[in-house]
């Protein structure tokens, strides 16, 4: 699913994640972890790889488009857990 937000939204969301998170996530998706770390602005692209976001400039960090949602979906899981 697409889905467009600000970069500064992506960050606030990362930012709130518990520690470990990244790796859960990479986990759960069987993926690397740079990949997941890619997703949300890393350009580690030696480890990790792309992962179909891109990019606008513009106010609030620019517009992110996200052409697949899996990390975004599984970052707000674990940010739900937490509030329960």
């Amino acid at each position: 699913m697409n889905r467009t937000i600000t970069f500064n939204e992506l960050r606030k969301i990362k930012d709130s994640l518990p520690a470990g998170s990244m790796h859960r996530i990479a986990d759960e998706l069987n993926i690397d972890v740079e990949t997941v770390r890619n997703f949300f602005g890393g350009q580690n692209f030696k480890e990790g790889k792309s992962v179909g976001i891109h990019l606008e400039p513009g106010p609030d960090g620019g517009l992110v488009m996200l052409d697949d949602t899996t990390v975004l979906d599984k970052a707000m899981d674990i940010l739900k857990e937490q509030q329960s």
